[in-house]
């Protein structure tokens, strides 16, 4: 599943909490106080000598291990156009070619390894394991930004189990983000009387009157639901404080992992998502249809309320659209749906981690890993940011704040808002060291000064909404087994169990037939040794505790 939620939004999310230090880079005119401690860093350049961007070319090749991913043209757009003349950073792409764990494979079997890989943290231990990735230690005092911005309570969370350091991190955060939640399409909600969509009976009495009054329209569109995505946000109606454990495959009781099949809660709600695919207010293609296929009725107005773990992306595009030739058209976000009887203050349809999505490590293989880390290090910081994410000085933003490090952003950030998003889109797939806190505060607080027309449409609702409702579930993470270990064989066999449970579900003709299909894939997973899974996660996210604790 391609995670979406940060990129095309200019204020990001994913996140997370950690103590972290203001950094920054090479362009700026001074230094910044830190958010951290107060103290002024420094200005973002390499301190104790070693590579500088720019003086001489940095050549590398790196790999997104993932299916959807297939990397941009490096120099294709104007942000990396003008690293690639600037900083004179070159970079070419390997792709899966869709069959990512196959390439990866082929790579390091042939010991024919890319420069850098992206990748999920939980890959991580495989390669480092096998002796093939460089340890980045010894290059965070030369290289401020990530050491900065990133703390040394989230470096020391990313460590391996040798102490050292081998990853760094895409979208980490010391503050709530996320975009998790719902959208709704405002021209049909003002057309039926604009009812309260507050609870689990609200939205399926609403998503009724929309599936008897516009045949043409999809009442509750889930984004991949081959994925979870916003089956898994109606699941999060039913249970205060619930960190997506639909997501995790447990339940936290006490100290303890529990299974997810016996949990009550759970099956009320595959009870509840099974009635509304029954009664064809899910679009009934939700196991199947492709991202082309949600976009087009996202832009095309054809969605009546829509949910995924990144509710903002397409909906901001197809807002924008939209409002072009009525102005009443368009989508808003609503605050989350909860079980009636429950806190609306205590439902969390997103989470976010201080370390983030996910990571880039630098091989054995390359020539001069320590450049290659300078250049994440800068991309992090404020001037790398900024250009991956506004674009080149002199357009968008032209210089930096007295505080060194805020971008000036210019008139034509308003004016030119619709060009300002192709240039994001162009570049979301190029910001592998995602800074969320620099992003999310630098354009939250100028953006929250213009008028609400002027503001951008993600901006605002991450700003009312997504961010004030995602839970902080940086305790759960790194807590998956190694696939080829006896758990991560289990667990592999429990997602399988899983997914072929939640296909059930959707197409169940009974609450009675929901809990018997729970019920047997609770004992396939127990026969497949869930209960070893469980033990394994629950040891590793007592660690995790115990790590945050100090």
């Amino acid at each position: 599943m391609k995670p979406t939620r940060k990129w095309l939004t200019p204020v990001l999310s994913v996140a997370l909490s950690a103590a972290l230090l203001a950094g920054c880079s090479g362009g700026n005119n001074g230094p910044a106080a830190s958010p951290g401690n107060g103290e002024a860093p420094s200005n973002g350049e390499q301190t104790g000598g070693g590579f500088e961007l720019g003086a001489q070319p940095l050549s590398f090749t790196m790999y997104g291990h993932y299916d959807w991913y297939t990397m941009p043209p490096w120099g294709g757009d104007e942000a990396s156009a003008w690293i690639k003349e600037n900083k004179k950073v070159d970079i070419q792409a390997i792709h899966s070619g869709g069959s990512a764990s196959q390439k990866l494979n082929t790579m390091i079997a042939t010991g024919d390894l890319p420069d850098a890989i992206w990748l999920e943290r939980s890959q991580v231990e495989r390669l480092r394991g096998a002796g093939l990735l460089a340890p980045l230690d010894e290059y965070l005092d030369k290289y401020p930004n990530l050491k900065e911005w990133l703390g040394e309570e989230n470096i020391n969370l990313l460590r391996s189990e040798d102490g050292h350091l081998y990853q760094i991190p895409n979208w980490y955060t010391q503050q709530p983000n996320g975009n998790g939640g719902y959208v709704v399409n405002r021209k049909i909600y003002k057309e039926l009387g604009e009812p309260k969509l507050e609870t689990t009976d609200d939205l399926y009495e609403y998503l009724k009157q929309v599936r008897d009054n516009y045949p043409n329209v999809v009442p509750f569109e889930p984004y991949l639901g081959k994925d979870g995505q916003g089956l898994d946000v109606l699941m999060t109606a039913f249970r205060e404080d619930d960190q997506k454990y639909t997501g995790l495959r447990a339940v936290p009781k006490g100290d303890q992992l529990t299974s997810i099949f016996e949990d009550d809660i759970f099956i009320e709600g595959q009870q509840y998502v099974s009635k509304l695919f029954r009664e064809k207010l899910i679009t009934q293609d939700a196991l199947t249809q492709t991202v082309d296929q949600v976009t087009e009725k996202v832009m095309t107005g054809r969605v009546a309320v829509y949910a995924s773990a990144s509710a903002t992306d397409t909906p901001q595009d197809a807002h924008n659209e939209l409002i072009k030739d009525d102005p009443d058209a368009g989508y808003f976000m609503i605050w989350p749906i909860h079980k009636e009887g429950l806190d609306k203050d205590k439902i969390f349809p997103g989470t976010y981690t201080s370390l983030g999505w996910n990571v880039t490590v630098i091989t054995k293989a390359a020539e001069n890993p320590e450049a290659i880390f300078a250049y994440y290090d800068w991309l992090t910081g404020p001037e790398g940011q900024s250009t991956i994410m506004w674009g080149p000085a002199g357009k968008f933003w032209d210089g930096m704040e007295e505080d060194g490090r805020t971008p000036k952003f210019t008139e034509a950030y308003v004016t030119e808002a619709a060009e300002l998003t192709q240039l994001q889109t162009s570049t979301s797939n190029l910001n592998w060291a995602g800074n969320t806190v620099y992003v999310d505060r630098t354009k939250a607080a100028f953006e929250e000064n213009l008028p609400v027309e002027q503001q951008n449409w993600a901006t605002r609702w991450q700003r009312e909404i997504t961010w004030k409702t995602q839970k902080d579930a940086t305790e759960f993470i790194n807590i998956d087994p190694q696939p080829d270990s006896e758990e991560g064989i289990i667990r592999q066999r429990v997602e399988d169990i899983f997914t072929e449970m939640r296909a059930k579900v959707l197409y169940a003709k009974s609450d009675e037939e929901v809990i018997a299909i729970i019920e047997k894939a609770g004992q396939d997973a127990d026969a497949a040794g869930y209960d070893k899974l469980l033990a394994y996660r629950t040891q590793k996210w007592q660690e995790n505790l115990a790590a945050m604790k100090g």
